[in-house]
Formats: structure tokens, C-alpha cells, sequence
């Protein structure tokens, strides 16, 4: 089994050093797919970006059957040719692609909001989610579908299906049209109310014709990783999605 979805030092809101995720990872008996932050559109020049010829060489070494080197790519219509050359330009074995901002803004700024419904903010997140998929061929898998529900700054951020099933279904459809991996990200699963909705959205995705998921703790620190997986490997046998991680841009089965 692999936690695909993993942050170590080079990501800038990571201080995980690597040998301290493979020796965690170990403890757990399951593989690593490391997919450092790469955001070339963050408001913030020096943020979230890292040299990646310096990642390969200094990972390198490490990489096996078990540790494999993949990325986290930040979104943005204005950077899908930035983000293409790149993908391009590596050997990586899996491309998270994830929706951080609205128009280039960060989704926890609270400018976002003002003035607008939480539904009008998602039309934009959803939207933009969509665009970004079609103009991002080269992705893998949607990295956290529900990442907005981390930070917006309301009382009840929850992507609830029965409430937004019209702008959720727009997003997974266009997963299935581009042959594109969901994630199930683990961060938030623990919620009883999160795991619930989530077993609708993947339902749906079912139901669409959708078939393959990837796993991932998002995890930024050793004691993260493989959180919560239990109960997104529950979450794929009442949906009954497979779950699935990537190998040389290569879909393999757990």
C-alpha cells in the first residue's frame, strides 16, 4: 500500500526530512510516493517552489520500488505551459494536480469571500478546478477535491454533495472525460460528517463511470503519514473505487 501524497523538506511549509519519512513508512509497511509543493503561480515569489533538479539528485538515491518520486503541481490557467515544460522535463512517477487559488489568490485570503455567498465562491472554485484539468492533460490524479474546506474562513466550509452535487458533478465529470485519478485525501476523513460526504462524492464518481483513486495523508511531518487510512480504504469498498497509485506515470494496483 501507498500513501501517495506526501511533503518532505523541499516543500516550503515542510520540514520533514526524508530518511525520517521512509523510516516512518517502514514502521507502517507501506511505500511513499513524495510529492513536494510546486506552485509557480503563489502570490509569494519565494513560496512553494524548489529546485527540482536539486529533489532528483539529492532523492535520488532513495528512490526504489517503495520510494517512488512524484510532484504537486499548483494549478493555474496562467501557468499550464510553465507547469507542462516542467512535468516534461522530469522523470517523475506521479503529478498530483491541485487547486490552491481562485484567480491566483490564495483560498484561505479572506478577500475572496466578501460580498459573495459560499455557493459563489464555489462556482469560481469549481469552475476553475474544471478549466485547470482540461488545460493540465499531463496530471495523474486531483489532489484534494475538498481543499477549500480546509481554510475558507466560515462557519461551515463543508463541499456538501447534496447542496453542490450540480458544481461536484461538474468536476468529476470532467475527471472521467480526461481519464484523471480522484485522490482521497486522508486530512479530513476522521470527521464523521466529512467521511459521509465524501462517500457520496466517490459514490457519484461510481456511478459516472468513475474508477480509480489515489490515497494520500497530505502529510507534512512523520507522525502524518498513513493517518486515517483505515477508513479511506473503508471509504473505496462502500464506493467501490479501486485504489491505485502511480509508478513511471503508470497507474499500478495496491
Amino acid at each position: 500500500m501507498f500513501d501517495s501524497h506526501i511533503h518532505t523538506c523541499f516543500s516550503t511549509d515542510s520540514n520533514m526530512k526524508l530518511t525520517d519519512a521512509i523510516n516512518t513508512a517502514d514502521k507502517h509497511n507501506i511505500g511513499l510516493v513524495i510529492t513536494d509543493h510546486m506552485d509557480l503561480n503563489y502570490p509569494k515569489e519565494a513560496g512553494f517552489r524548489f529546485n527540482v533538479g536539486d529533489y532528483f539528485k539529492e532523492y535520488g538515491e532513495y528512490r526504489s520500488d517503495n520510494l517512488l518520486l512524484g510532484i504537486e503541481v499548483g494549478m493555474s490557467l496562467d501557468y499550464k505551459e510553465d507547469n507542462e515544460k516542467l512535468i516534461n522535463s522530469y522523470d517523475f512517477d506521479q503529478v498530483i494536480g491541485s487547486q490552491h487559488t481562485i484567480n491566483n489568490i490564495d483560498i484561505g485570503y479572506s478577500d475572496i469571500y466578501e460580498g459573495l455567498s459560499y455557493r459563489e465562491v464555489l462556482i469560481k472554485y469549481f469552475q476553475e478546478i474544471c478549466d485547470c484539468i482540461k488545460t493540465h492533460p499531463y496530471i495523474d490524479t486531483l489532489g484534494h477535491i475538498d481543499y477549500i474546506s480546509r481554510y475558507a474562513p466560515i462557519s461551515d466550509s463543508e463541499i456538501y454533495y447534496d447542496k453542490y452535487n450540480d458544481l461536484i458533478d461538474s468536476v468529476i465529470k470532467t475527471c472521467i472525460d480526461t481519464n484523471t485519478a480522484m485522490e482521497i485525501n486522508t486530512r479530513r476523513i476522521k470527521s464523521n460528517v466529512t467521511f459521509d460526504n465524501l462517500k457520496k462524492i466517490y459514490s457519484r464518481y461510481k456511478e459516472l463511470g468513475g474508477k480509480y483513486v489515489t490515497i494520500g495523508s497530505d502529510s507534512h511531518n512523520p507522525t502524518a503519514i498513513n493517518n486515517n487510512f483505515k477508513e479511506a480504504l473503508l471509504l473505496c469498498h462502500l464506493c467501490n473505487v479501486k485504489p491505485i497509485y502511480f509508478k513511471n506515470r503508470k497507474p499500478e494496483f495496491f
